[in-house]
């Protein structure tokens, strides 16, 4: 896998990753591109909401190369949450892709994904990637952090037992931005990301509401969408945005 040669900017604390990535962007910065901050005030999550970032995880938003038509090119999304769960499956944990966003452990949050692709007329100019993942920090009780999931495994020799050596945010960080090289090498393999995601995806124990009636969850289209399926019939979701 190539390593993309990265241009990063650190903070200490920043409003929103997403907002410090768009100056830089203004003032011509060339992609790859990321910013990571220890801590975010107004963090964006899915919809405007705000995404809780505190010290210890890992806030970052990139701008990456990417193909310049849709056509032939992997969805933005799964292509991150694939490269992020290949990251963290050498640490012995078994990450789930929750449609459309986020990336699960044991049932719980640990990581949310807000792609966007950047365009210019009908060309790709490149993809946008915002990222929140709970390394070590406080979650809320739906999530998850890294550090809770690493807890019974055993630290490296002479390593604080407060948290596993992964979970901190400086080794948490190399990992992110191995993911999205990942993504980025399979930006032209639309189905073997759509086959890496299918393998990881969180189906919901229940069927899901769809234009008033209840259809299963069948899996993943190499656009991104979740195919649904009631009876012989057959429908997609699209991201919200």
């Amino acid at each position: 896998m190539p390593v993309l040669p990265w241009r990063l900017c650190g903070l200490p604390v920043c409003a929103s990753t997403e907002t410090e990535l768009d100056r830089l962007v203004r003032q011509s910065t060339p992609a790859p591109l990321a910013v990571i901050a220890r801590r975010q005030t107004r963090g964006h999550g899915q919809a405007g909401r705000l995404w809780c970032s505190p010290p210890g995880g890992v806030w970052l938003s990139a701008v990456l190369p990417w193909p310049g038509q849709l056509q032939g090119s992997a969805s933005l999304a799964l292509a991150v949450a694939v490269g992020l769960a290949l990251q963290l499956e050498p640490l012995g944990l078994r990450p789930q892709i929750k449609w459309p966003n986020d990336l699960l452990l044991e049932g719980r949050k640990l990581a949310g994904v807000l792609p966007r692709l950047r365009w210019r007329g009908e060309r790709i100019l490149g993809a946008q990637v915002g990222l929140g993942i709970n390394g070590c920090n406080r979650v809320p009780p739906e999530g998850i952090s890294l550090a809770e999931a690493l807890a019974s495994r055993r630290p490296t020799p002479g390593a604080s037992r407060r948290h596993h050596p992964e979970a901190r945010p400086e080794r948490l960080a190399a990992r992110v931005l191995r993911a999205l090289e990942w993504a980025v090498a399979a930006a032209g393999e639309p189905e073997l990301v759509r086959r890496q995601a299918q393998q990881r995806l969180w189906l919901p124990p229940e069927p899901v509401r769809h234009r008033g009636e209840l259809w299963q969850v069948l899996g993943l289209n190499a656009d991104g969408s979740l195919v649904l399926g009631l009876g012989e019939r057959r429908d997609a979701l699209h991201r919200p945005f």
